[in-house]
């Protein structure tokens, strides 16, 4: 098992590199499945659309993306990607600059998979 990859229900990610204040990962999210409505408190991120088709919701706001579009989510905004497509995974590279890269640093606003944050 490799530490720097994980399986999700939604798909898998991969951490390429990280550092004191930043972490890379490639995200494959697989057709017709989405990541928790979520925020952090301690990071910010940056999304590169490298392959498929989807949809992001960033406070409230949703738009689409294909490859090539380039999405920042701020400290502390809500966000979620869906792949909106039928057969092909969507992948994105996530560049988090902060001082902290924890899973304990995700509130899940809402999940399909039963993980959303008890408050």
């Amino acid at each position: 098992m490799n530490p720097d990859h994980e399986q999700r229900p939604w798909g898998e990610y991969t951490v390429l590199d990280e550092g004191a204040d930043f972490k890379v990962k490639r995200i494959t999210v697989t057709a017709g499945k989405r990541l928790s409505y979520q925020r952090h408190a301690r990071r910010s991120e940056h999304w590169l659309v490298v392959h498929g088709a989807g949809r992001v919701t960033l406070d409230g706001n949703e738009f689409d993306v294909l490859a090539g579009t380039a999405v920042d989510v701020p400290v502390g905004g809500a966000h979620r990607i869906a792949n909106t497509g039928t057969t092909q995974p969507l992948i994105f590279i996530e560049v988090q600059r902060g001082d902290y890269f924890g899973e304990d640093d995700i509130v899940r606003l809402d999940d399909d998979y039963g993980r959303a944050t008890k408050t």
